[in-house]
């Protein structure tokens, strides 16, 4: 069951072309998200390629598109976006004010953020189990309150830090989506925000105390690499890693992986739904079913997207679209095993437990394919090890 408030304001299959249904709202916003990418461009230019500057444009269409069709981030991106900005002006042209100046050092520098968003998922994760298992309405608008807080501190997070590259030198300034530690902070941002959506679509927050638990698992996997790596501090890109395709390829990569990681914590909690444990907490079978669903869908069709741009960066680097590389091998073992339960379902129509056990196994092999590889075995992707 969907809740009418959130409904989007697109018109269904069948009826007038789209842009009839849209309202002066959704114009306005539009033109807002586009003025500001164009100050953007007029400002930064200077230090962005042509492939940036086309990262640019599509990420602002993009942006229109999904306030058009979910209207909550319409308020959520400007107002991550103007912290971003806060802290990127009190920085200005020189790095050590982020140790001197009182906004910066407890809130808005990269680090600091980071900070306050592994605190927030913490919190949002404690306070979903007590709206579960309290079937308390507060809570659960309380945890999914502190879950958007985070996700702005993500962003906040990926703007300033990319300025703070900038700042140590031209030639260490990059998109941060570069090593383990910026990654892991873009999973949890791509995996809150998906969540946040089907919470919404389906008009339920009772998924979060699952959900939240493999953010905040990689939460923990954070903090470690902080602390104990030092992971935090900006290094200069790695020559393999110097290349635009990383812009692309990156993201597409953990928006597969942010969806099969929320669908394996939704397919543990059909399991326990299925023996009785919490049932009555929990949304229907049905529904967690539906949802497991439509984030593998979501998540399959940007894991293709990203095998074929790693194999065009892999033909631009070295010479050949495919290798046979370790992480090449088992980044298709992902995809055939996501394949084959996308077709039993939609094919053979299987439902259940099995595709549930199905979905928490995959999440094995993706983490696998993603870390083990780097970690157990040698090739070209050698380079991203712990």
């Amino acid at each position: 069951m969907t809740n009418p408030g959130y409904a989007t304001t697109l018109p269904q299959a069948g009826n007038a072309p789209f842009w009839r249904g849209l309202k002066l709202s959704d114009h306005l916003y539009a033109l807002f998200i586009l003025a500001v990418a164009g100050v953007v461009f007029q400002r930064y230019h200077a230090a962005m390629d042509v492939y940036e500057h086309a990262i640019l444009a599509g990420s602002a269409l993009s942006l229109v598109a999904l306030g058009w069709f979910w209207k909550p981030v319409r308020l959520f991106f400007p107002l991550a976006g103007l912290l971003a900005l806060g802290g990127i002006a009190l920085y200005g042209d020189d790095l050590s004010q982020g140790q001197t100046a009182f906004w910066l050092k407890y809130v808005l520098a990269s680090q600091s953020a980071a900070m306050w968003m592994c605190v927030l998922f913490f919190l949002a994760t404690a306070i979903y189990w007590v709206g579960l298992l309290r079937r308390s309405n507060t809570a659960d608008a309380i945890a999914s309150g502190l879950t958007w807080a985070a996700a702005g501190a993500a962003v906040v997070w990926f703007f300033v830090r990319w300025y703070e590259g900038y700042l140590i030198g031209p030639d260490v300034g990059h998109v941060p989506v570069s090593n383990l530690y910026e990654v892991f902070i873009m999973f949890c941002f791509i995996t809150a925000m998906m969540y946040l959506y089907y919470e919404q679509r389906f008009a339920t927050r009772r998924m979060g105390a699952f959900v939240l638990l493999i953010i905040s698992a990689a939460v923990g996997f954070i903090l470690w690499y902080t602390f104990d790596r030092q992971a935090h501090e900006i290094q200069p890109l790695i020559p393999a890693l110097q290349s635009w395709w990383m812009k692309i390829h990156v993201p597409a990569n953990f928006v597969g992986y942010g969806a099969f990681a929320m669908a394996a914590m939704l397919g543990v909690a059909q399991l326990l739904a299925s023996r009785g444990i919490l049932t009555s907490h929990l949304p229907s079978y049905e529904t967690l079913g539906e949802v497991m669903y439509k984030a593998i869908a979501v998540g399959f069709l940007f894991f293709t997207i990203a095998t074929i741009l790693g194999a065009m960066w892999a033909a631009d680097a070295w010479g050949g679209y495919w290798s046979w590389d370790p992480k090449e091998t088992w980044a298709l073992i992902v995809w055939l095993n996501y394949a084959a339960w996308l077709h039993v379902r939609l094919v053979k129509g299987w439902r259940g437990d099995i595709l549930a056990w199905w979905s928490v196994v995959g999440l094995l092999v993706t983490t696998f394919a993603f870390l083990g590889v780097n970690m157990f075995l040698s090739g070209l992707h050698s380079y991203g090890t712990l």
